[in-house]
């Protein structure tokens, strides 16, 4: 499904946008007329969909190589609201989402350091990785749920 880094960021760029429009609504319900579970819903989702979004682009920037300030844009563009979809066109006009997924070592000097290694061990096996990713995220995101929601109840 996810073949390439451009296919795999687009999709979470897009859901990430979705999550935002849950919350939003969820936050107009509240506020209009009185259904707070719609915000627990909408942020729940929301929360979830931006930690997973922020994992693909740390993924992809570590494939792709970017540079820290497209990385750090990509993960900041979570946090405005729609700001990943213009965000995702900009790395691809800049062909930063160029590319296949590198599972194989090159020539690069850079592909002999330890994180490299590992990066490309769970390239090979993209269940694997995928399944890695995902206990990440739901373990971050049981954490946070655990400390409860920003700024407090």
């Amino acid at each position: 499904m996810f073949r390439t880094p451009l296919a795999l960021f687009r999709v979470l760029a897009f859901a990430e946008a979705v999550s935002w429009t849950l919350l939003i609504t969820g936050l107009v319900l509240r506020a209009t007329v009185g259904l707070d579970i719609a915000v627990s819903i909408g942020g729940g989702i929301h929360g979830f969909v931006f930690l997973s979004y922020a994992a693909t682009a740390v993924v992809v920037a570590k494939n792709n190589r970017w540079s820290p300030w497209p990385t750090a844009v990509a993960i900041v563009a979570a946090i405005i609201p729609y700001a990943t979809i213009p965000v995702e066109i900009w790395l691809n006009r800049t062909g930063r989402l160029a590319g296949q997924w590198r599972p194989t070592e090159t020539d690069d000097p850079r592909d002999r350091t330890w994180h490299d290694r590992l990066f490309r061990t769970l390239l090979r096996r993209p269940w694997l990785f995928a399944l890695a990713l995902a206990v990440g995220v739901v373990v971050v995101f049981t954490v946070l749920l655990i400390l409860g929601p920003p700024g407090g109840r």
